[in-house]
């Protein structure tokens, strides 16, 4: 739901812009953090439409499925294929629009960055959750990892959060421009 709310924001922020191009927008905090500078460029509408319509599209299918699995369902492994499938095209995304943001538009988008911290644990889960039933080829001791790895979920994405920070630090040197 988060990211499905911060997918929505940034579309009205879109709508805003598209009304009004000098329109001050809510996800506007600094120099340093804001959406407009994403949403204006050829960088937020990647494949001909605004990035965030994506998101609206593509998050209530996460949330059904996470539903779903809390209400008990059981899905075949060409369903766990096709979401991995899905959150690794996600992940792919996700890394190159951070790329963006760090080394080309040189500013943070506060909804962009929701959508990030959470794509990321969602794509662990799911692969590691299909590496350890099986349902992604893997030999035996893989498999064991991947078991081992999913408990480290939390740990694993706090890692990857650093990581992000270290290199938005490094690039944009955010806190001297504070």
């Amino acid at each position: 739901m988060i990211a499905l709310t911060a997918a929505f924001l940034l579309t009205i922020d879109k709508f805003a812009i598209l009304e009004d191009p000098q329109a001050q927008l809510s996800c506007n905090f600094s120099v340093l953090v804001g959406c407009s500078t994403n949403l204006g460029s050829w960088q937020g509408a990647i494949l001909g439409f605004p990035n965030p319509v994506i998101g609206l599209m593509a998050w209530p299918v996460v949330i059904t499925t996470g539903a779903a699995i809390l209400a008990g369902a059981r899905f075949a492994r060409w369903f766990w294929i096709g979401l991995n499938v899905g959150v690794t095209g996600a992940l792919a995304f996700v890394i190159w629009l951070m790329a963006q943001s760090f080394f080309v538009l040189d500013v943070l988008c506060p909804w962009c960055m929701v959508t990030w911290t959470i794509t990321i644990p969602m794509f662990l889960a799911v692969t590691l959750h299909n590496l350890t039933v099986g349902n992604l080829p893997a030999g035996p001791r893989v498999r064991r990892a991947a078991s081992v790895a999913y408990s480290w979920i939390a740990v694993i994405t706090i890692v990857c959060y650093l990581i992000a920070a270290v290199i938005a630090q490094v690039e944009m040197d955010f806190l001297n421009r504070l």
